[in-house]
């Protein structure tokens, strides 16, 4: 069954997250800074206080088209591994758009419309966000227009394509089609880009535009609480509770969809589960990074986030998991990492790749390169389960498929892939650049 409610964590942590700033006044934002950016039911879902929010009709008859989405046991992987663990993942590739992107996209749109944006527009790394959206706007007849991540847009031209399909228009990011892409390019003419320019640019346009608004894949909170429909129906389908779930991080949508209902569970002392991110090792918000505040794009039009961060100046290095190449991490789960809730461990490329391959031999479905990072910790931890004989139960997000990745598997199979060592300096020197 489909829920019928979003879950908002923020009421049962101990304490809730720090507020984000205005960057002038240094005081908490309120409705009226984020209105020329949002709709007045998303900013409200954003600063709840309520545990549930009911999800509209229109809503779920979209979601009809997927979900629930189904719920696997890895039988042939474990017997590969020959560990005793159970590993069960949810799959959220069978949406439209082949990821769990359409599961905030679809309301952002939906709310949007209701309110007579239209056009919204965004910023896609690896594309999965982009076509997600571009898929939700088709649905309720709102234009979109789309910043992807340069480096994506030349490693992914069907992910583009697909967007296309959907009637969305695309820019390689950074563009010269705004202040701030044309800005970077007049300093970098080959800037790989980042999601922090693409925010900027897309952030940008909707706010000198009174008829347009700004959609995000990510890092917010009523984001977050989209995606907890995953762990919500994962709840429901379960045979056995987890010990250890497991899931990628870049800007936080995806582990919180599918972890905040048994971190529910656990703080009610119903579940002794634990919780692991999986950040890129080339991009690693948690494990490197500082917990400050910051802006959420590269030029500093956003409010200041309290989050984990390189600092919205640093420019990851061109790894094919684009939807992990983001400076810095959700405040909700920057806050709850703070409070020991969960911990995090980076992967490198090339170990991802590896992961997935192994995925793809055993369980059939080809991921796409971020969950590949949850798959490479959940075969770590099964082959741990191993050499100590326990019969652990993991449970990971599937978060896409990589039908539009198979270049990067080309270069990997091809032993053309690459593992970038981040050096300290690089985030050192972006750190510099904090606001004071």
């Amino acid at each position: 069954m489909i829920p019928n409610n979003w879950y908002n964590i923020v009421p049962d942590l101990p304490e809730p997250p720090p507020p984000p700033l205005h960057p002038g006044t240094r005081q908490p934002v309120g409705p009226d800074d984020l209105a020329p950016l949002f709709p007045a039911e998303l900013i409200a879902q954003e600063v709840s206080g309520e545990r549930f929010v009911p999800i509209p009709q229109e809503v779920l008859d979209v979601y009809r088209l997927w979900r629930p989405t189904p719920l696997m046991r890895a039988r042939r992987l474990e017997k590969a591994l020959g560990t005793p663990a159970r590993i069960y993942y949810k799959y959220e590739g069978v949406s439209p758009a082949g990821s769990h992107k359409p599961n905030t996209a679809v309301p952002q749109a939906y709310y949007n419309a209701r309110e007579g944006v239209r056009l919204l527009t965004t910023e896609t790394g690896a594309g999965q966000w982009g076509s997600a959206l571009a898929f939700a706007c088709s649905q309720f007849d709102v234009e979109c227009r789309i910043w992807m991540v340069r480096a994506s847009y030349d490693q992914k031209p069907y992910r583009r394509s697909l967007m296309q399909v959907y009637g969305a228009t695309v820019h390689a990011s950074p563009s010269p089609v705004t202040k701030a892409g044309g800005k970077v390019l007049a300093d970098d003419p080959g800037s790989p880009g980042s999601l922090g320019i693409a925010i900027s640019e897309a952030v940008e346009v909707a706010a000198a535009n009174h008829d347009a608004r700004y959609a995000l894949g990510s890092v917010l909170n009523h984001v977050l609480m989209h995606q907890t429909v995953i762990g919500e129906e994962a709840l429901a389908q379960l045979p056995e509770m987890p010990d250890l779930v497991i899931g990628c991080t870049g800007g936080g949508s995806n582990f919180a969809g599918l972890a905040f209902p048994f971190l529910r569970e656990k703080l009610a002392g119903r579940l002794e589960t634990e919780f692991r991110a999986v950040e890129p090792a080339a991009c690693p918000s948690f494990t490197r990074g500082v917990y400050a505040y910051d802006y959420g794009d590269a030029a500093g039009f956003t409010p200041l986030l309290k989050m984990h961060t390189l600092g919205h100046s640093f420019v990851p290095d061109p790894i094919h998991a684009g939807g992990l190449r983001y400076h810095g991490m959700s405040p909700l789960l920057s806050h709850m990492y703070e409070l020991g809730l969960f911990t995090a461990v980076t992967r490198s490329q090339r170990e991802c790749f590896a992961a997935g391959v192994r995925f793809a031999r055993t369980e059939g479905i080809l991921p796409a390169p971020e969950p590949t990072h949850a798959l490479a910790e959940t075969i770590a931890e099964a082959l741990r389960c191993k050499e100590s004989g326990e019969e652990k139960v993991i449970l990971t997000a599937l978060c896409g498929h990589g039908h539009f990745d198979l270049a990067a598997f080309d270069r990997y199979l091809a032993d053309e892939l690459e593992d970038y060592m981040l050096p300290q300096e690089r985030i050192d020197q972006a750190l510099t650049e904090l606001p004071g």
